[in-house]
């Protein structure tokens, strides 16, 4: 009977031993598998930084782009506002008054002449005045 037992228990050490066997040689094709997928994994990688510096560089010379937009937009601005003012000045009739006594106008030009040129002239309406400016008197040598 100690041989039927000691049979058996060297059957089932035998077992064990083919099992951790197969556990083994499956655990040698287990490395194979994830270096394959780590190198699969590190070229993914790769692409992917590649293709971020692209965009990076990309996105710095449209904000550079960018920039330069805003500055000839403020400079049509302001070109568009120079037009504007020089088409207005050139539309416009020039009055130019005489013998006004110095600081008979106040403050307030814009309200001295809006009430003047009424009385200078027949007219029964205050003209629209867009702007008005005192001269001084020319040099007299």
């Amino acid at each position: 009977m100690a041989d039927k037992e000691h049979s058996t228990t060297m059957e089932r050490i035998l077992q064990e031993i083919t099992t951790v066997s197969r556990r083994i040689e499956g655990m040698d094709a287990s490395p194979t598998s994830l270096t394959l997928e780590t190198k699969s994994m590190c070229s993914d990688i790769a692409g992917f930084q590649s293709r971020v510096t692209g965009l990076e560089q990309r996105m710095g010379s449209l904000e550079a782009q960018a920039t330069v937009f805003q500055d000839r937009d403020q400079d049509l601005l302001y070109l568009r506002s120079k037009l504007t003012d020089m088409e207005d000045r050139s539309r416009r009739g020039n009055i130019r008054l005489l013998g006004i006594p110095e600081n008979e106008e106040g403050a307030d030009m814009q309200a001295f002449m809006s009430s003047t040129l009424p009385k200078l002239t027949s007219l029964d309406f205050d003209p629209p005045l867009k702007r008005s400016d005192k001269s001084s008197r020319p040099d007299q040598s």
